[in-house]
C-alpha cells in the first residue's frame, strides 16, 4: 500500500501537470528581446568661410549661419585657436583692400565673440587681394574672393 501511495504521488502529480499544460489552448508567450535605443546622432561641425557683398564688411544672413556653425566647432574643440583671414577681390587699391580685409575679419571675429567664444582663441589677419581663392576677372570669381577664411591652428 505504501508503494502504491508513493507511486501515485510520483506519477500522478507530474502527469496531471503535463496533461494540464498540454490541454490548454493558450499559446506560449516569449519574452521580447531587448533592443537598445539607437545612440543620439553625433553632429560634427566644421569651419567654413563667410562671404561678403562688394565693398562691404557687414555680415550677410548666410554669413551669420556659418559663423554660428564655426562657433559650435570652436565649442567642440576646446583649446583650439583659429586665424580669421580677411580677403577681398582684385578691385580697389592694395591699401584699401588690406583695410577692407581687416574689417571683414574683425566683423567675423566680433560676431563669434558675441556668441561666447573667448577672444584669445581668435586671431585676425588681412591679406586684401593677395591670396585669391578663385582665379578670374568676373563677378563669379570676385564673389568667392570676398570672404573671411577660417584656419585652425
Amino acid at each position: 500500500m505504501k508503494i502504491r501511495k508513493n507511486l501515485s504521488r510520483t506519477l500522478l502529480i507530474p502527469g496531471m501537470l503535463f496533461l494540464g499544460a498540454c490541454g490548454c489552448n493558450k499559446s506560449v508567450v516569449v519574452a521580447p528581446t531587448f533592443v537598445p535605443p539607437p545612440p543620439p546622432p553625433v553632429i560634427h561641425y566644421s569651419l567654413g568661410d563667410v562671404f561678403f557683398d562688394f565693398d562691404k564688411s557687414e555680415l550677410r544672413t548666410d554669413a551669420v549661419a556659418q559663423l554660428k556653425t564655426n562657433a559650435n566647432w570652436l565649442g567642440e574643440q576646446a583649446g583650439r585657436k583659429v586665424i580669421i583671414e580677411g580677403h577681398c577681390d582684385e578691385r580697389g587699391t592694395n591699401e584699401y583692400n588690406l583695410a577692407l580685409g581687416e574689417r571683414r575679419a574683425n566683423s567675423a571675429k566680433d560676431y563669434i565673440v558675441n556668441l561666447g567664444v573667448e577672444p584669445a582663441r581668435l586671431k585676425t589677419v588681412s591679406y586684401g587681394e593677395e591670396k585669391p581663392f578663385a582665379q578670374g576677372h568676373n563677378e563669379e570669381a570676385w564673389a568667392q574672393n570676398r570672404r573671411a577664411h577660417f584656419v585652425a591652428e
